[in-house]
């Protein structure tokens, strides 16, 4: 790629040298050097090869399948959609991004580099971090080793690398660095820096993913509302990209593509634009799914919380009600034991226990010799007879003192008057 666009950009500049513009042209299809045109067919049928991609893909994919071989022959589970996340979605769309078309198109298109960019940015490492690789990899590491991994996991480094305003601004910013900078055009130069790019990508969208959806241990468990407006964050920097793209005045990379002269395909404005525009609504295809995603956490997590603080009332409540229940038998058990002793009536209540002096009749106390009625205890107690009493009844007894001839009136059975 270097030396084919060494050469192009040496015809390029003897074709702008020259005044005329039928001959532009033709020095510039002339010097073309890349890729046949695009066509549907060619984008299913063009591949090329990365070694330094392909070893990534190999490394990963071996390290992956010997680990949970090695977890399924201990006897754990290892579910077989973790699997096809990490291996046939994830590594597949790496492959995808750096040897198929996009890969092939990628040093001549404006639009085939931007459709990389997302899938490397977004797309691959949303599998990755599926695939659960760190809790693959305790689980099959010695055990010394998988609380080493923990221990990293859980660090201050990792925490502070992992705090969401920082993993975001990350995973927004590199993608304008490497649009509005110098690594722009570094990356058609140079293998290292264009595998480079590939990492400078992948990373930051792994750590994105790894934090936000939390199925492998994480340095601090964020509730899912900061997940939600974090998710927010990356789906408006993928847009604002996207049309700081589109709206740029100058060309990006244009002296590159100018000098590559290709001579098929849109105009360099227009992939620009074309370019630009994948980057928004591609970015925001694979970002807006992962924010209703997140905001069905967020009720879930809600709705969890609102459980386990309607269960703690509940306990409170069945403890405070035991309590009193066990309050009321310690206070009958006691007022039984007072009725117990000589001269004391048993124990009030219309369906309280008998106390020992008879059995409780059920419209009130039983009087001290077992018998019922309906009159309070104190006035059928020969101690407290003679100082209870209507006003009528103290009156005939006053007048009986006096006048010992004559009898006090019955207290209870008075005559009735005349109709």
């Amino acid at each position: 790629m270097s030396w084919a666009a060494d050469r192009a950009s040496q015809r390029g500049r003897r074709v702008l040298a020259d005044g005329s513009v039928a001959g532009m042209s033709v020095a510039l299809a002339a010097g073309y050097h890349g890729p046949p045109e695009l066509t549907l067919a060619r984008a299913f049928t063009s591949w090329t090869f990365d070694p330094w991609a392909c070893a990534l893909v190999l490394l990963l994919g071996v390290s992956y399948l010997a680990a949970a071989r090695r977890v399924r022959r201990s006897g754990q589970q290892w579910p077989l959609a973790r699997d096809i996340a990490f291996l046939g979605i994830g590594l597949g769309t790496l492959v995808i991004a750096t040897m198929w078309w996009t890969g092939v198109y990628a040093g001549v298109l404006f639009y085939a580099r931007a459709a990389q960019t997302i899938m490397l940015l977004l797309v691959t490492p949303l599998f990755l971090a599926l695939g659960r690789p760190l809790t693959l990899a305790i689980a099959a590491a010695p055990e010394w080793a998988g609380q080493r991994i923990e221990a990293a996991i859980r660090s201050r480094t990792a925490r502070v690398l992992t705090f969401p305003a920082i993993s975001t601004l990350v995973l927004v910013a590199v993608p304008f660095i490497v649009y509005f900078t110098s690594w722009y055009t570094a990356y058609f130069h140079s293998g290292g820096v264009r595998e480079l790019t590939y990492l400078a990508l992948m990373v930051p969208g792994f750590v994105f993913f790894w934090t936000l959806i939390r199925v492998d241990p994480v340095p601090t468990a964020y509730p899912y509302l900061v997940s939600l407006w974090i998710t927010t964050a990356e789906v408006i920097g993928d847009a604002i990209l996207g049309i700081a793209v589109i709206g740029d005045s100058r060309l990006l990379g244009g002296a590159y593509y100018q000098a590559l002269a290709r001579p098929w395909g849109p105009g360099l404005r227009f992939d620009q634009m074309l370019g630009g525009g994948t980057l928004w609504v591609f970015g925001d295809v694979v970002g807006l799914p992962f924010l209703v995603a997140q905001l069905i956490h967020m009720i879930r997590e809600d709705e969890t919380e609102a459980a386990v603080i309607d269960a703690e009332l509940d306990a409170r409540d069945a403890e405070l009600e035991t309590r009193n229940v066990q309050a009321a038998v310690h206070s009958d058990a006691g007022a039984g034991s007072v009725a117990g002793r000589p001269g004391w009536p048993g124990p009030a209540g219309p369906a309280g226990p008998a106390g020992p002096a008879g059995p409780a009749g059920p419209a009130g106390p039983a009087g001290p010799a077992g018998r019922t009625s309906d009159r309070p205890w104190w006035e059928s107690d020969s101690r407290f007879t003679g100082r209870f009493g209507s006003a009528e009844d103290l009156r005939g007894g006053q007048q009986a003192a006096q006048d010992p001839g004559r009898s006090a009136p019955d207290p209870v059975h008075r005559p009735k008057a005349d109709q």
